[in-house]
């Protein structure tokens, strides 16, 4: 029995037959909504790596040493797309075929929305009539002859669209480290089910003041104003790079008192002080929403707790 066991266990180690517990991928991505998400979804396999970390916006971002390095060791990299993240778009094309790139604007399913011109949208102003989960009015369809930096790329603001990403996300994953496939996708059925569970949750609490108007920093919140019928009215800025200019800042001004703004929220990740320029002489109050959750600790449970906190700030702010 004994002379049996030894050499199968050579000729076991000798081919790998040992190898069922392969390394977990090590998979990088990119900011912080959508590697709360990932995180949720590789639970008790691995944790994903966070590059663009803190207070830190992914428009302006430049890719550290530190960060470079893990990207090059990564086996799959998850992010939104270039039009969110452009310092990733030359690093991931030195990465050629060592790592796998899942670009969630490519695969969220149907149309998305639009980034919106100019500071008022004179256009979207009746947008709150939309109910929670119709995306008819303003979209763009990339799938039919669109231009991609169109898009708005905020998509992770819709719980609805984050169902997708985790889907997304545990599928490649699946086929990337089929061992942990059973894991992969219960850990999906899990996160999709609290997430439904946060949309119904918001559409409850966001209910009462969609009919009242405010003005954002930048349109970073299309899909959250989309998917709860909020009445956003404009932006400061377009371009969330870029100062706004005397113009711009004088029709925001006339956008406020025209249709009695309520709030003009700011952002931790860029200079709040324009706020109190727009607001002078208005009547308008001020609020800060936060579309990245710049305080928060890594971990499942920052998107939610983001979620929840838009809906919080962007309450006491209009009420």
């Amino acid at each position: 029995m004994r002379k049996t066991i030894i050499p199968l266990l050579i000729i076991l180690l000798g081919t790998g037959g040992f190898a069922l517990a392969a390394d977990p991928p090590s998979v990088v991505v990119s900011i912080k909504p959508i590697h709360a998400l990932v995180t949720g979804v590789m639970q008790g396999v691995s944790e994903p790596k966070l590059l663009v970390k803190g207070g830190s916006s992914p428009h302006n971002y430049s890719l550290r040493p530190s960060a470079a390095r893990v990207l090059a060791k990564a086996d799959l990299v998850v992010w939104i797309g270039p039009q969110l993240e452009s310092f990733l778009e030359k690093p991931l094309e030195t990465l050629g075929k060592n790592a796998q790139k899942l670009e969630l604007l490519q695969v969220v399913a149907g149309p998305l929305l639009e980034i919106r011109e100019g500071g008022p949208w004179e256009r979207d102003h009746h947008a709150h009539e939309a109910k929670h989960h119709d995306h008819e009015a303003g979209l763009h369809d990339h799938e039919n002859g669109g231009h991609p930096d169109e898009v708005n790329p905020h998509i992770w603001l819709s719980p609805l669209l984050a169902e997708q990403i985790v889907s997304s996300t545990a599928r490649v994953l699946s086929e990337l480290d089929p061992t942990h496939q059973q894991r992969y996708a219960e850990n999906s059925s899990r996160m999709r089910q609290r997430l439904n569970r946060l949309h119904n949750e918001l559409i409850n609490r966001l209910d009462p003041v969609n009919t009242i108007p405010y003005i954002v920093f930048h349109d970073a919140y299309h899909y959250f104003e989309q998917t709860y019928g909020l009445n956003a009215v404009g932006s400061i800025t377009v371009d969330a790079e870029r100062a706004p200019g005397a113009k711009r800042i004088a029709d925001i001004r006339a956008k406020i008192k025209a249709l009695q703004a309520r709030c003009v929220f700011s952002e931790p990740q860029f200079e709040s002080r324009l706020v109190q320029t727009v607001i002078e002489g208005t009547g308008a109050r001020t609020g800060v929403l936060d579309p990245l959750g710049a305080d928060l600790a890594e971990g499942e449970d920052s998107y939610f707790i983001l979620l929840h906190n838009l809906a919080d700030n962007l309450i006491r702010g209009v009420r």
